[in-house]
């Protein structure tokens, strides 16, 4: 039976432009609206005017947007572009016992503080604790998936804390979710942000678990994400 994290009530519109980093402006029922994005990304291959949108009702607040952004198409597949599920997806990833890094733990705790940061998870097992951040990635090219499309120095602190935590005792390990049926591998994008893809090889030769893993998103009646597969890593002085 197939793991999915259910977003039900989509809104279906198109893409206008995006005014501001967290803004964007769409088309529904024929008229202009605003939505949240909360993919700080450039997610060039995706905000394409006239590209189709999958929206969801904002929930009531006092706030300027009347959507948050769920998904965007790219050719015949859609891609999840809110954070706000990466934490379900994961936590899926990690329960299935099908990577290897994750079996023998549990989920103690989400949002667990440690250094400067927030990382996403920390699992326990019998005698070990394991940190686990979180990522994104939508940026796929042929069948190469790319983390990030746009420089991050946030995320190279969290993987600066990961490698620092395998000095305290913790084990440490770095989820990519890739939102892109068709790839095939993944590997950091020096070219966009050479600092992240130097940080991240450090950190695996020094210990920290690099896992990438593809996901889907389907759209029939409600939207459904769920995970795939997991592929291998690429490291830029690499090829497939």
């Amino acid at each position: 039976m197939m793991v999915a994290v259910i977003i039900e009530n989509p809104i279906r519109g198109s893409y206008i432009e995006r005014p501001n980093r967290f803004t964007v402006a769409v088309h529904v029922d024929g008229e202009r609206r605003l939505a949240h994005l909360r993919d700080p990304g450039r997610l060039r291959e995706l905000l394409i005017p006239g590209n189709d949108i999958i929206l969801r009702k904002a929930p009531p607040g006092n706030r300027k947007t009347e959507f948050d952004v769920i998904a965007l198409r790219r050719g015949d597949e859609w891609v999840l572009v809110n954070s706000g599920f990466h934490s379900d997806l994961a936590a899926i990833i990690m329960e299935s016992s099908t990577v290897d890094e994750f079996q023998g733990f549990r989920i103690e705790k989400r949002e667990y503080s440690f250094g400067r940061s927030r990382i996403d998870f920390l699992l326990a097992s019998e005698d070990e604790r394991m940190l686990v951040e979180v990522k994104g990635c939508t940026l796929v090219r042929r069948d190469l998936a790319l983390f990030p499309d746009a420089p991050t120095e946030r995320g190279r602190r969290h993987i600066e804390e990961l490698e620092h935590a395998l000095s305290e005792g913790y084990r440490s390990s770095v989820l990519f979710l890739v939102f892109g049926k068709g790839a095939r591998f993944f590997s950091p994008n020096h070219e966009m942000d050479p600092e992240f893809s130097s940080a991240l090889k450090r950190a695996h030769e020094a210990g920290v678990n690099v896992i990438a893993h593809t996901m889907a998103t389907d759209l029939n009646g409600s939207v459904l994400v769920y995970p795939l597969r997991r592929i291998p890593v690429l490291w830029p002085d690499e090829s497939p």
